[in-house]
């Protein structure tokens, strides 16, 4: 099969290729906390066989090889303002109340994220000492 794409299909072609570039170099390592506090069974794929590490962390994702039957590299927990409020939902404790203000929880030195519905937005910190790679 022979395609000829001219001059226009070539440069569209360029084009993605280098948004693709610029998209994979933008990719920041999580945080230590982002993928160590994950339960390795609740790990969601995000690289190929046989990735190294620095692919999978130029990716933007965790690479962790020391738990065989689960990916190694695999999608981080969402980031949070401090390493210490970065922790799977269920690893939640209640801080607060239902309907407490950011501003109610800073003040009581806990963590807020209202972006998952009926668990906890209002919760205790974890000290990040116990976060690795």
């Amino acid at each position: 099969m022979n395609v000829n794409m001219g001059p226009r299909g070539t440069w569209l072609l360029a084009t993605l290729l280098m948004l693709g570039l610029c998209a994979l170099a933008g990719a920041q390592k999580p945080g230590a906390c982002q993928c160590s506090r994950l339960n390795p069974h609740n790990r969601v794929n995000c690289g190929f066989p046989g990735i190294s590490g620095d692919d999978c962390f130029s990716r933007g994702c965790c690479f962790d090889s020391s738990v065989v039957g689960v990916p190694w590299c695999f999608n981080p927990l969402p980031k949070q303002e401090s390493e210490e409020c970065v922790m799977e939902v269920s690893a939640r404790k209640d801080c607060g109340y239902p309907g407490i203000s950011p501003e109610e929880c800073e003040s009581r030195k806990c963590c807020f994220s209202d972006t998952i519905p009926q668990v906890p937005w209002c919760f205790f910190p974890i000290s990040a000492e116990d976060c690795h790679y």
